[in-house]
């Protein structure tokens, strides 16, 4: 069965599919409107989405296919206390595929291992979020013509934004890419994916607190929202909160052909006055996320007893009863999971589930 938890969990190969079946659909729609007729989506959303929700919903619609699930889980069995493993075994016997999102790091992860359908994670609390991930991989293609040989700058909050670790994890399998992390101390990319993505595969890579110092040489911003409730002193999220907003000012110190990106919603990080630049992508973003979602579900339903798409071998992960996990979200603290390690190769032992570093 194939599954898409993690970014990863495609080849580049596999991504480069996914990505040209996108813009397929994009040129030749009537195409396919029926391939996924009497087929079943179920969004199961554990916490409040608007665009990859209803992204999900439309994509499966325009192919043809139905829609089941719930956005509030209190209105399902969730309220009652019914486990991810549980829920998905009932609502596998309902639909053929199953996108989910959830607050808690490693549930997707958790219900793939029990689904007999495949499961999409549609975004684990601020650890991943690989259909974002291939909605932006399209968007660079469409914007720029190409992935390979382009400097990306991450903006904002690096440190708990899922969309910006899944992307610099895909980015990392293409060549020339180079990454510029703009943000605040306190909000920095976290040491794992610097050490485990970017070290391990060769990512150039540099920090700076200084939008105006980076913006020029990029040909992709990537704008997230800098979150007040992130700081621990208001004063110092007073001191940087202006630092990270775009504006026409910065954007006349960009290259003429520079594109902007933003998972949305936003709140005050890009003005309203930057809306009409050609440069400014986020929402044609938005509408390539229904149409890579849509290439996903027709690969995913067509790979399902293929062999040459089978889920990447894992390593053995470690079971040892004297380590564990210290992230409260994660699902085997949540849940009755037993905690299970992985050891990285510059040594460090981290959460199975979560990724998160163990102590």
């Amino acid at each position: 069965m194939k599954h898409l938890i993690d970014p990863t969990d495609l080849s580049k190969e596999e991504i480069d599919q996914i990505v040209a079946l996108a813009e397929d659909i994009i040129a030749h729609r009537k195409r396919y409107q029926g391939s996924m007729a009497h087929k079943k989506l179920a969004t199961l959303f554990y916490e409040p989405s608007t665009r990859t929700r209803l992204s999900f919903t439309a994509a499966m619609m325009e192919l043809g296919g139905q829609v089941l699930g719930f956005s509030n889980p209190q209105a399902s069995s969730v309220s009652k206390g019914e486990t991810v493993q549980d829920t998905v075994r009932v609502v596998g016997c309902f639909a053929d595929i199953i996108a989910m999102r959830h607050p808690i790091e490693g549930a997707p992860l958790v219900a793939s291992q029990v689904s007999n359908v495949p499961i999409i994670n549609a975004g684990d609390g601020s650890h991943s979020h690989p259909t974002q991930t291939l909605t932006d991989l399209l968007s660079i293609k469409r914007e720029l013509g190409h992935i390979d040989d382009i400097t990306i700058g991450f903006c904002g909050d690096l440190r708990f934004g899922r969309t910006v670790h899944s992307l610099i994890k895909a980015l990392s399998r293409y060549n020339g890419i180079k990454v510029v992390l703009i943000a605040p101390h306190e909000l920095r990319l976290p040491d794992y994916i610097k050490e485990d993505v970017c070290d391990k595969m060769g990512v150039t890579y540099r920090e700076t607190e200084s939008l105006d110092e980076a913006i020029p040489e990029l040909d992709v911003l990537y704008m997230t929202r800098v979150q007040k409730e992130r700081f621990l002193d208001e004063e110092e999220f007073e001191r940087v909160k202006d630092s990270f907003v775009l504006d026409a000012r910065r954007m006349a110190l960009a290259k003429e052909k520079m594109v902007v990106l933003h998972p949305l919603p936003r709140v005050n990080e890009i003005l309203t006055e930057v809306d009409d630049d050609p440069r400014a992508a986020y929402f044609r973003q938005v509408e390539n996320g229904k149409f890579v979602r849509m290439a996903l579900i027709v690969s995913l339903m067509d790979w399902r007893k293929d062999p040459a798409h089978a889920m990447p071998e894992p390593d053995e992960p470690i079971i040892d009863p004297t380590l564990h996990c210290t992230n409260s979200k994660c699902i085997c603290n949540t849940e009755s999971h037993q905690p299970q390690f992985r050891l990285a190769e510059n040594g460090i032992m981290r959460c199975w589930y979560c990724e998160s570093k163990v102590r």
